[in-house]
């Protein structure tokens, strides 16, 4: 059977939690079986996305309240990870993925969406590496860099029973933009942050855009499977305006147990 994928390009740079929960959705959709393969690759509003080990740090609501302050909206993503940024000189990306052994192919996926990446890179002329540079936010041996120097991709996994989402962020540019997040966060938060390895594709060229970087990675995309123009349909959106409450990441949370 040939392989087809979905891609989506709506995006609610507006409602942050919203726009997370949708890929909780798509995850739940494709593990069903009940959507088919997805890509989606949208602009953001300005996110500080935690990841599962932030919010068991001591320092979490001190990050929380200092992305606020930034005026960054602060949400749980599904990844792991670290605190990433997003904000609307970036692209997020979510590659939703049928798949009846989630564990067995985790490095696999990482390497395949690396390679996408890079190759999507070069397309526009960047040269670029995959490996983790010192310094850097979100740290990860499957980040895209540029010659060991600054960032331009994180990417994590989140595996369910019959699917995975492979998400991550692409910085176009507004690396500045993201250290005003970063560096009080992470100051929070007790990690070990350097704003020089934080960087953007217009770092490199400022002549690159988000439309030219969008059109590079579905045509890499392209190489991998047949793709189609998809849609939100009623369903995915009911599903992700329930779950968006709980990617809030100040939101008001039952008291602990007593005992």
């Amino acid at each position: 059977m040939t392989r087809s994928i979905s891609i989506i390009t709506e995006g609610f740079p507006g409602e942050a939690a919203l726009d997370i929960a949708v890929s909780r959705a798509l995850l739940s959709q494709v593990g069903a079986a009940t959507v088919g393969e997805t890509f989606r690759l949208h602009v953001p509003g300005r996110v500080v996305a935690f990841g599962k080990h932030d919010t068991l740090t001591a320092g979490y609501g001190d990050a929380v309240a200092a992305a606020r302050l930034a005026g960054f909206s602060p949400e749980e993503r599904l990844a792991g990870g670290r605190a990433a940024v997003f904000h609307e000189l970036t692209l997020s990306f979510s590659w939703t993925i049928p798949e009846t052994n989630p564990t067995g192919g985790v490095q696999a996926r990482f390497e395949q969406i690396t390679d996408l990446i890079v190759r999507s890179f070069a397309r526009m002329g960047i040269d670029s590496i995959v490996g983790e540079i010192p310094g850097e936010y979100c740290p990860g041996r499957f980040s895209v860099h540029h010659r060991g120097r600054i960032k331009l991709m994180g990417v994590g996994q989140r595996l369910s029973r019959d699917a995975v989402h492979v998400g991550g962020v692409i910085v176009v540019g507004g690396s500045a933009l993201m250290n005003e997040a970063l560096a009080p966060v992470y100051a929070a938060l007790g990690l070990m942050f350097d704003p020089a390895a934080t960087g953007s594709l217009q770092d490199v060229d400022p002549a690159i855009t988000i439309e030219r970087t969008q059109r590079a990675v579905l045509a890499e995309l392209e190489q991998v499977a047949e793709t189609e123009q998809g849609r939100l349909d009623e369903e995915t959106m009911a599903l992700a305006r329930d779950q968006a409450p709980h990617h809030i990441a100040d939101r008001p949370r039952p008291p602990a147990p007593p005992g």
